[in-house]
């Protein structure tokens, strides 16, 4: 796969931190993503029709993944049918308000008024894992929280953008919340220092 090659030539190439991050801005965020090449007026529809579901501004939503890049450095294959469309949200203010029913959910586990097993408590964690870093992940939450408020809500609405609902087409869209744009880069820029360091040791 060439693109993928010369992603891989181009990581490998980095040498001090100022690299990598203009690196992982150029490529990894900015820029018109893969899955919308061609089309910049139905990526405007794609983040526009997320905006006003959540009432924040299409410019605070990204795309990233397989689906900015056309294809998975992790999993060093292209783009398919079966890759989802990983969604981006970066606002401080929907970010606090999904924090919100989240303070309640662990105030009841506090004080003991509200059960959970095992299971769910591990994937809590994870979840709260994710909050540490500034992102709000809501599939990791447990499938006993705030139903209604959140995991019912939130994932009844991205399936609804999804398998050739919205502009993106025939894919599943999933998405996260990021406290800031501070978080979110540099999330993605450990992300990119993952890549780097796999490459590095291959070389």
């Amino acid at each position: 796969m060439e693109a993928l090659e010369t992603f891989f030539d181009n990581v490998r190439k980095l040498e001090n931190e100022e690299e990598i991050i203009d690196f992982c801005r150029k490529y990894l965020i900015h820029g018109i993503p893969y899955i919308f090449t061609d089309n910049q007026d139905n990526y405007y529809e794609f983040r526009k029709r997320i905006a006003n579901q959540f009432d924040i501004n299409f410019y605070e939503i990204y795309i990233t993944g397989s689906a900015k890049l056309g294809f998975s450095p992790f999993k060093e294959k292209k783009f398919n049918y079966n890759s989802d469309i990983d969604v981006a949200i970066i606002s401080p203010q929907l970010y606090e308000k999904m924090l919100e029913p989240i303070y309640e959910y662990q105030m009841k586990l506090r004080k003991q008024r509200k059960s959970i097993s095992e299971e769910e408590l591990k994937e809590y964690h994870s979840f709260l894992e994710y909050t540490a870093i500034g992102w709000i992940r809501p599939d990791k939450l447990p499938k006993s929280f705030g139903v209604k408020i959140l995991r019912k809500s939130w994932f009844e609405f991205f399936k609804s953008i999804s398998y050739g609902r919205s502009e993106v087409g025939n894919y599943k869209v999933s998405a996260g919340v990021f406290k800031s744009y501070s978080y979110f880069e540099r999330y993605t820029i450990s992300t990119l220092k993952q890549i780097i360091n796999a490459q590095t040791k291959i070389k």
